[in-house]
């Protein structure tokens, strides 16, 4: 082995010729040059918004619905989140407060532990309603859309 040669590679021993990388699929890019499942197309007639159709390539619809659902579940994961979390927080730091007598035998603690499951069955109710009235007709338009195609 000379200086000005490379160092051995770890595969030298390898049987046969190194297995190759398969070659990475690239996409055209612009705005004509969209696969079919991308395009947004024109609005379909309808539409009782009125709008005007979105621009081709502009991907509007879809960006709208994955807008609309990433609101949707933040809403519903940080209500249910963050009032667990004030609870672990009054029950760790404001002991005072959650040992307080309500009624009956039961404490501030208590009818707060009990009134997560409320709240998390509110934050399910009040997403599938939003989903319904948002959400569903715009992956329906979009689904219609496509199957025009």
């Amino acid at each position: 082995m000379s200086h000005g040669a490379p160092p051995p590679s770890p595969y030298s021993s390898w049987p046969g010729r190194l297995p190759q990388q398969p070659p990475r699929h690239r996409l055209p890019h612009g705005p004509d040059l969209l696969p079919p499942w991308q395009d947004s197309g024109p609005a379909a007639p309808d539409d009782p918004s009125g709008a005007p159709p979105p621009t081709p390539g502009r991907h509007s619809d879809l960006r709208r619905l994955r807008t609309s659902y990433r609101s949707l579940r933040r809403v519903a994961v940080l209500t249910t989140l963050g009032y667990f979390v004030a609870f672990l927080l009054l029950s760790g730091f404001a002991k005072g407060l959650m040992d307080r007598p309500l009624f009956a035998g039961l404490n501030v603690g208590l009818a707060l532990g009990l009134c997560q499951i409320p709240v998390t069955v509110l934050a399910v109710v009040r997403y599938e309603r939003t989903a319904r009235r948002t959400v569903d007709p715009l992956a329906a338009r979009l689904r219609r859309a496509g199957e025009a195609r």
